[in-house]
């Protein structure tokens, strides 16, 4: 019996010994560690999944929102265009400003549409506003589809410019659902490759002697580079190693046939092979921006400026339409810089006018390295420090332009539906 308790007892005793105490805890622990880590896992899982559905439940809701928008701001555009073209005929000047307004409104809706989604802007460089009743020429960088909705978005604060500008844009942009506003509005949708060129340039040369002064146009946009960088940057590099041309990263080398032609037509010719803008008249006598006299009783005749436009997206990551419409990307701040150039300073015949365009581009590059690196652009020359300003929207002017959006498709589905059944 002493020698069962003795053997008893001293089992016990090894059992509580500090280091079977010690392997016990641990192996007590780790199993612990192992259901916490499973735990903490499928909270993240779950919560992953959360924010996911969350992301595609807006996503939808904002697409369905996006097609129901087109379904009845577009159709209504057309059709008040069909309805006033007796007053085309008798009034053209009246008719197309009001299209002007309406066409606003319309790039108003898709600056609506990132504006919701946390999409911003933010200015750099020359104030361009004083700018909004003359003629100018506008370059941009271009690095994606998001580049024009951008553009959009910003210059809707600069006067009239939205509605008095035409735009030159890929061709394939017809046939989406926003090319019957654009081929209405008169802007000009061009082809590219060596094949279409040449007869691209005689078109567009007689689609702005067409309908640039007839409709009023202050303000034209084009993209040089002719395609997004993605697609075009190898092939830029190596035209440029075999020229002995800079290297360039975040933009391309641009193409001069557009600009040349848009130069040619447009900007008021002077004998020693430059463009000026000495003949160019203002109304009320005013000073122009920089310091340019008018003399009272004139009008404005040809371009006045250069706005060399860059826009840098944070990170290098360029936003395209689908961010736009579905808004799945979180809020960001695209930033957008303005450099103005007099148009007297602009060569026109075709080796300087080249030479003229690559140094924009060059200077393109060397902003867009220095915000990658920075997070901001550089200041101007003679400034210590650049100065932005953030580019805001009135949400109460644009929500009623998307009353006045759908209560018109109410109005035309009214309107069709009555003449469809006295008809019918």
């Amino acid at each position: 019996m002493n020698i069962i308790c003795g053997t008893w007892y001293s089992s016990i005793s090894r059992q509580q010994s500090p280091c079977w105490l010690a392997g016990f805890i641990v192996r007590h622990l780790d199993r612990g560690h192992v259901n916490w880590a499973v735990c903490v896992s499928m909270a993240q899982l779950l919560e992953g999944a959360r924010k996911l559905g969350w992301v595609l439940l807006i996503s939808f809701l904002r697409f369905v929102f996006v097609f129901i928008n087109n379904c009845v701001a577009i159709p209504s555009y057309c059709l008040f265009c069909v309805l006033l073209q007796p007053l085309r005929i008798m009034d053209s000047r009246s008719f197309w400003l009001i299209e002007g307004i309406m066409f606003k409104w319309m790039l108003a809706m898709v600056s609506q549409w990132g504006w919701v989604a946390g999409y911003t802007v933010m200015e750099w460089g020359d104030d361009v506003r004083p700018l909004s009743e003359e003629e100018a020429m506008v370059i941009v960088n271009h690095q994606a589809t998001g580049d024009v909705c951008t553009l959009m978005m910003c210059l809707q604060d600069k006067g009239t410019v939205v509605r008095k500008m035409m735009w030159l844009m890929d061709h394939v942009f017809k046939y989406t659902n926003f090319g019957l506003v654009s081929f209405i509005h008169g802007d000009f949708f061009i082809r590219q490759g060596k094949a279409h060129r040449d007869k691209q340039l005689v078109y567009l040369k007689d689609h702005l002697d067409r309908y640039y002064h007839s409709r009023d146009r202050k303000w034209i946009v084009l993209f040089p580079e002719g395609g997004f960088l993605r697609k075009r940057r190898e092939t830029s590099q190596a035209f440029a190693k075999k020229n002995s041309l800079p290297h360039l990263t975040h933009v391309t080398l641009p193409r001069l046939g557009a600009t040349q032609v848009i130069l040619k037509t447009l900007a008021p010719q002077q004998e020693n092979g430059t463009v000026g803008n000495d003949t160019i008249l203002r109304n009320d006598g005013s000073t122009a921006y920089p310091g340019t006299t008018y003399q009272s009783g004139s009008k404005p005749r040809g371009l006045q400026w250069v706005v060399d436009v860059t826009i840098a997206y944070p990170k290098a990551r360029p936003m395209d339409i689908q961010t736009w419409i579905f808004g799945y990307r979180p809020p960001t701040v695209t930033h957008v810089h303005y450099r103005v150039y007099p148009i007297k300073e602009v060569p026109m015949e075709t080796k300087p006018l080249t030479d003229w365009l690559y140094h924009r581009f060059v200077e393109k590059e060397d902003l867009l390295a220095h915000f990658y690196q920075t997070g901001a652009f550089p200041p101007p020359k003679g400034q210590k420090e650049a100065v932005s300003r953030a580019m805001t929207l009135n949400h109460a002017h644009l929500c009623v332009i998307q009353f006045l959006a759908f209560a018109s498709g109410y109005m035309w589905y009214s309107v069709l539906q009555y003449i469809y059944c006295c008809l019918f």
